[in-house]
């Protein structure tokens, strides 16, 4: 990796994330003392001083910290050498032509024939890159551009150019979606190929709507966040976060390098974000730009945010959005219907989503065939290099294409005359899906064609056409091709429910007694779930309806069991959140594929309760495992204790191994999240094979007194050191009553169901708790966990 600012160090610990040793160079500090020039540490100090403020990035840069011990530092003057043993340099420094080309040349005079080198460049033409390079380094070379953050933004652009073999192209998009995790789409060597193109073009267009039509920077973030299905930082967040006078300068660059787009020619830099630049109010970075973070305290004890007015030039109080257009969306929770019905809306805030939508329908119409020649390539790019959840294309078949052009065309918008030959053909949409494929109409062949970028994946809006097997109020169970079924979760936020639970049961049951190879259970929905239906507990237990509460979490503490117990394999795909309930299902599972990005934890102390849904039998069951001839066993007790106690949340599905959630010889790690699916479907296959029933355990060895004498001294010490309540001493006191099979005088062995029946009894009791109440309450109020 040569460049360790924040895209090349953030790149070295994603290669490093996927397994890969990394070298990671950069130049020297200027003005090193004479006397200390030959100190290692002082020459490799800048590419040190890079990986080290990657490391501490939050969001984390690295799956695992212990990842960062592939990383070597080094310099570009003594470690150039070291590039004849490595397979890919990856080059990320300034973006400047002259500096990169004296790069490259220095590059080549050490790399051995074969080996691909990319550049990360956001913009420059990569062709201008390769100039005067040999034939060997021109047929490898091309563009590799990755989104910041590296680890969590998704877009890989592959920009090859026209000496690039095909099969380094090919290489670079298959081993970025397989080993590296990303959306990888290939591009034209066009100015700031596909993702920056587009959405420098939304992003300016916006910033000229909001005050021609007298609307606030709060209620345009309003309209182009979440109820759009694009990020919470919408417009105006976005530019302070990326910063004033870097979005002036894209937005320069680009009107520069791109003499005949009209219509990015026709982009203007509002005076408004001029003024803020001269001002060098450039956002995030210097405390204030749009939003302006002040000293001054709200009743909860907030700083007090204010807002810049496009009017007045002048920051203000942040002023709480009222639109009709956003109060519906409110009360609309499928997203394309929230976006069809913003998009109809009479208001300002409806004339704001329409003219943009138009407009944004129109340029990338007319992008094509020149930044790419298939139109899913462009909404693969925006998806996953800006987390919008649709693409150009997609909103426009939301919104119908006819409409569309319509539309476009009054506010005089020109639409490429490809549409209007796609409907002229009798085509209503730019996709379909059928038999579990999503097709894309191909341009050159009037045709629909299947898209690329979507094989190997399951995504189950695929199957959306075909008559499920079987569904509940909060579940649908999809037959997913060579006998496997798939059970999706359908409640808001996934959250489990007595919907969910039958549906599990339902779907095991369907698979055990017909000609079914076994079960997934997975989504695609952003989180996995979010753990067990907190309201519906709550109620419960505020009504103090304990024997409806008692039945409950048997049903639940059951229906994990079913997972573990059936007679055909069952697997879990994760994703996003993994909490509590979900980790405990995940957990009874024959194996789990979880998506790198899954957060994994049994978070229940934080609601006042103990998991009891088999998750504290679980890691009583996994420590007795563990136990070998000779173990002194009280410090593995101890671990496990203070994970549940704690509650411990994976910030990765790799460290989620380290808290013994999930199992090195059992589940598995897929660092492409929508891949996860498919690959639970062939673990399912591989685990039907010869597949034998489990037998529930029945020898599962606890400590007795002995563990909970230790675990009382280890909770005691937790609260000596202030790191937890009294009442969290309280609940962490009932994990270690059944970690320890209760008050039993002696190790012994008892069963799975003994230690269900001691984990239920004192989750209940716990609700009958007035601060654990409290808790549960603060959480559904809040959305966060109170300390009591």
């Amino acid at each position: 990796m040569l460049g360790s600012g924040l895209m090349g160090a953030g790149l070295a610990c994603h290669f490093a994330n996927t397994g890969l040793e990394v070298l990671l160079l950069d130049i020297l500090p200027p003005d090193m003392p004479e006397a200390q020039a030959k100190n290692p540490l002082l020459r490799n100090s800048i590419a040190q001083k890079g990986l080290e403020n990657a490391i501490k990035a939050k969001p984390a840069s690295l799956y695992d910290l212990d990842f960062a011990r592939r990383i070597t530092v080094g310099n570009l003057e003594d470690d150039l050498p070291k590039l004849a043993g490595c397979d890919w340099i990856l080059e990320a420094v300034i973006e400047r032509l002259d500096i990169k080309k004296q790069l490259f040349e220095k590059v080549e005079r050490h790399r051995k024939p074969g080996t691909l080198i990319s550049s990360n460049t956001s913009g420059i033409p990569i062709g201008m890159m390769a100039e005067g390079r040999s034939e060997d380094f021109r047929r490898h070379f091309c563009g590799t551009h990755f989104f910041n953050p590296p680890r969590y933004l998704r877009l890989l652009e592959v920009i090859p150019t026209a000496a690039t073999d095909p099969e380094v192209t090919a290489f670079f998009m298959d081993y970025g979606s397989r080993h590296l995790g990303k959306q990888t789409v290939l591009c034209k060597d066009t100015p700031a190929f596909i993702a920056n193109r587009i959405g420098l073009f939304a992003l300016g267009n916006a910033l000229e709507l909001a005050p021609q039509l007298g609307l606030g920077i709060e209620a345009v973030d309003r309209l182009t966040g979440p109820a759009i299905g694009r990020p919470k930082t919408g417009t105006f967040r976005l530019v302070d976060l990326v910063g004033l006078d870097t979005a002036v300068k894209v937005i320069q660059d680009v009107k520069a390098n791109c003499p005949s787009d009209a219509a990015i020619q026709q982009l203007s830099l509002p005076g408004y974000l001029m003024h803020l630049v001269e001002k060098k109010f450039y956002g995030n970075k210097t405390g204030q730009g749009f939003y302006k973070k002040t000293d001054q305290k709200d009743e909860q004890g907030k700083n007090i945010i204010q807002a810049f007015d496009l009017a007045t030039l002048e920051y203000g109080p942040s002023q709480r959005v009222k639109l009709p257009s956003l109060d519906l969306a409110k009360q609309i929770d499928d997203p394309r219907k929230r976006i069809k019905a913003l998009f109809q809306a009479e208001d300002k805030g409806g004339e704001f989503v329409r003219r943009s939508f138009l407009s944004l329908f129109s340029y990338a119409s007319n992008r094509i065939p020149e930044i790419s020649a298939e139109l899913f390539r462009i909404d693969d790019a925006l998806r996953a290099g800006f987390a919008w959840d649709f693409g150009p294309f997609e909103y426009w078949d939301i919104i119908g294409v006819q409409k569309g052009v319509e539309g476009a065309e009054a506010q005089g918008d020109a639409v490429a005359p490809w549409v209007k030959d796609m409907l002229s053909k009798g085509h209503r949409s730019f996709y379909k899906r059928e038999k579990g494929r999503l097709l894309f109409y191909d341009i050159p062949s009037g045709s629909y064609l299947p898209v690329s970028s979507a094989e190997g994946f399951i995504l189950l809006d695929n199957y959306r056409d075909q008559t499920p097997v079987h569904t509940t109020s909060e579940t649908t169970l999809h037959d997913i091709g060579d006998g496997v079924l798939c059970l999706e979760f359908t409640s808001k936020m996934n959250a489990i429910g007595e919907g969910i639970l039958q549906g599990i049961q339902d779907a095991i049951k369907i698979a055990e007694e017909g000609q079914w190879k076994g079960l997934v259970i997975g989504n695609n929905a952003p989180n996995f779930t979010v753990g067990a239906n907190l309201m519906m507990v709550a109620m419960m237990a505020y009504q103090q309806e304990y024997d409806e509460l008692n039945m409950a979490v048997n049903l639940f503490q059951q229906t994990v069991m079913r997972c573990r117990y059936s007679s055909v394999p069952v697997v879990a795909a994760t994703q996003g959140y993994v909490f509590g309930g979900g980790c405990e299902m995940v957990m009874h599972c024959d194996a789990a594929v979880c998506a790198a990005e899954s957060y994994i934890g049994l978070v229940e102390v934080g609601s006042g309760s103990i998991p009891g849904g088999g998750g504290t039998k679980g890691f009583a069951l996994r420590l007795s495992d563990s136990f070998f001839d000779g173990d002194v066993q009280i410090p593995s007790l101890v671990e496990k204790f203070r994970v549940i106690a704690t509650a411990q949340v994976s910030t990765s599905a790799y460290e989620a191994f380290k808290y013994g959630y999930l199992q090195p010889k059992k589940d598995m790690v897929e660092i492409n999240t929508p891949r996860n699916i498919a690959r639970a479907k062939e673990k399912v296959l591989e685990l039907a094979l010869g597949y034998t029933q489990p037998i529930q355990r029945e020898d599962i060895q606890v400590l007795g007194r002995g563990g909970l004498g230790a675990l009382y001294i280890a909770a005691n010490e937790l609260y000596l050191g202030r790191y937890a309540t009294e009442h969290d001493i309280k609940i962490a006191k009932k994990v270690a009553w059944v970690l320890c099979g209760g008050d039993l005088t002696a190790p012994q062995q008892v069963s799975e169901q003994y230690l269900l029946d001691l984990e239920r009894e004192a989750f209940l009791s716990l609700c009958g708790e007035p601060k654990s109440l409290e808790r549960m309450q603060y959480i559904l109020q809040n959305g966060k966990p109170l300390r009591n």
